[in-house]
């Protein structure tokens, strides 16, 4: 590890491949002389540390340790006519020692080339122990360890990307945010991580410690009107509540995001007001010991339409800076399976291991940065998304200005992708776009079995379907007892798609969806 450390600088890095070859027994070490066997043989015949630099000195040219270090402080400020000087004493030195001319030049010159840029021995030692401690952490507490990085760095929303995707590598789930267990840390839960409320945008510490404080008091909260009673509204306000409903936070004490983020106003004013009669010490003893009074009566919030998984996630995605609960091509694995669309991972995976450099992969447009070549041709980096990870793909002249108009952030597109190895980084280009959704209404001209939950909700269901497609759809009603089903075939035939089918999912008493 040390060598690894001293290894990876401007200097001694054009001989890594050598150090490889040499240590896996592939090449000879070349030691520059036989007198300095003693000095490189650790390294493999390369000039990695400071302290070589001197001890060749010393053996090849007879300078004395106090030189040897003039020697070293004179190479690394790159003074031209102190190392003038210094090259004649260390040629003369080393031809009394029995050593040619052109060979001790050749041997100065190597040594000069790195000693400007290499570590002492003790410095990487130091940097290589800690190297050790975190690899030692990281394999032996790796659920802890990757919440102290997400805690590290919770204002870094592309670091947090990175490490939410590592997680997933590593088998360990990252849990919602939850206004019940969630604190201002990354937690660990069951072997899992818990999302940090002060991750959030515009939530911040204070507002979570204001919140854990109220939770370590009363317990934890029952429902919403038993948050609006602890809640300190000049330490959390209403931004920050915004972004926690977005995210989740508050779903096992209330599923429906949209409602709750309507009725915010009417939550803040109950805080408000229950922060008020406490300060003036109006608490009503017995209707506090009370649990009989609902919570819809305390804190009444008003009728909204339900959020569709898309808009879900793209809250999600505003108030954390990526997705929570799932990814937008979730609606759409049926039809991507149909399609046989890879993912990134997938294929990197391919490129990497000498397959296919082309593929159709599903995406979501993340982001878009038009720039212009020297030439005064258009080109753009257009910044994708899947389920596996995000990745910056480049566009080239006709392609991007043929497909300018699909480009458009959050727009969720099939991509014909191209790559390019360099080493083992790949960088992949566009060769062309077309939007999903097209692909969708193609391929979903099929029939939809919809399972509700009592026959209250036909009504709805029907409201979300579009006549005039080739599609037929039928419900099936499970009794209240739960004994029975009925199936219902709806007269005509109707478009299907993913959009239709995640309006449709996103109902209260939809159970789930078939698609055939």
């Amino acid at each position: 590890i040390i060598a690894l450390v001293a290894l990876y600088r401007p200097g001694p890095m054009d001989n890594i491949p050598t150090y490889i070859a040499c240590k896996h027994g592939e090449k000879a070490p070349d030691y520059l002389h036989p007198k300095l066997e003693t000095v490189l043989k650790e390294t493999h015949g390369v000039i990695i540390y400071q302290e070589q630099v001197m001890q060749i000195a010393q053996i090849l040219s007879g300078y004395s340790l106090g030189g040897a270090d003039l020697l070293r402080r004179a190479m690394g400020k790159k003074n031209q006519e102190e190392m003038d000087r210094q090259r004649i004493i260390f040629n003369e030195g080393a031809v009394k020692n029995g050593v040619k001319e052109a060979k001790a030049n050749y041997i100065f010159d190597l040594v000069n080339k790195f000693a400007g840029y290499g570590f002492n021995k003790s410095h990487a030692a130091a940097y290589a122990l800690v190297a050790y401690q975190t690899a030692y952490l990281k394999a032996n507490y790796p659920v802890e360890f990757m919440a102290s990085l997400m805690t590290l760095d919770m204002g870094n929303v592309e670091k947090l990307q990175v490490f939410k995707q590592e997680c997933e590598q590593m088998g360990i789930e990252i849990l919602p945010p939850d206004i019940n267990k969630s604190g201002v840390d990354f937690l660990v839960e069951n072997g899992n991580i818990r999302y940090s409320l002060a991750a959030l945008k515009n939530v911040g510490t204070q507002a979570v410690e204001s919140i854990v404080t109220a939770r370590k008091s009363v317990g934890k909260f029952k429902n919403i009107a038993h948050f609006g009673e602890n809640l300190n509204t000049r330490h959390v306000n209403k931004r920050a509540l915004e972004n926690m409903i977005k995210t989740g936070a508050f779903d096992k004490l209330n599923p429906d995001r949209a409602r709750l983020f309507n009725g915010l106003g009417s939550i803040m004013a109950f805080a408000s007001k229950s922060q008020a009669d406490k300060d003036v010490g109006m608490i009503d003893m017995f209707a506090s010991m009370d649990d009989s009074n609902p919570a819809a009566e305390k804190l009444p919030l008003p009728k909204a339409k339900a959020w569709t998984n898309i808009e879900i996630l793209e809250f999600e995605k505003k108030a954390a800076g990526f997705y929570i609960s799932g990814h937008p091509l979730d609606d759409y694995q049926t039809l991507l399976k149909q399609m046989k669309i890879i993912s990134w991972d997938q294929f990197c995976h391919n490129v990497l291991s000498g397959g296919k450099k082309n593929a159709k992969l599903a995406a979501t447009i993340t982001s878009k940065q038009e720039k212009i070549s020297k030439k005064g041709n258009k080109f753009a980096f257009i910044g994708l998304s899947d389920a596996s990870g995000q990745y910056e793909a480049v566009m080239f002249g006709d392609v991007f200005e043929n497909c300018e108009e699909h480009l458009t952030p959050g727009t969720l597109v099939i991509v014909n992708i191209g790559a390019d190895l360099d080493g083992d980084q790949i960088r992949p280009r566009i060769n062309g776009v077309e939007p999903l959704e097209r692909q969708a209404s193609k391929s979903l001209q099929s029939s939809l079995k919809i399972y509700l939950e009592g026959k209250g909700t036909i009504d709805y269901v029907k409201q979300q379907l579009e006549v005039g497609g080739k599609g037929e759809v039928s419900l099936v009603v499970t009794s209240e007892d739960k004994q029975f089903e009925v199936e219902i075939l709806l007269k005509g035939q109707y478009v299907i798609s993913s959009e239709r089918i995640a309006a449709i999912k996103s109902l209260p008493q939809v159970q789930n969806i078939i698609q055939n």
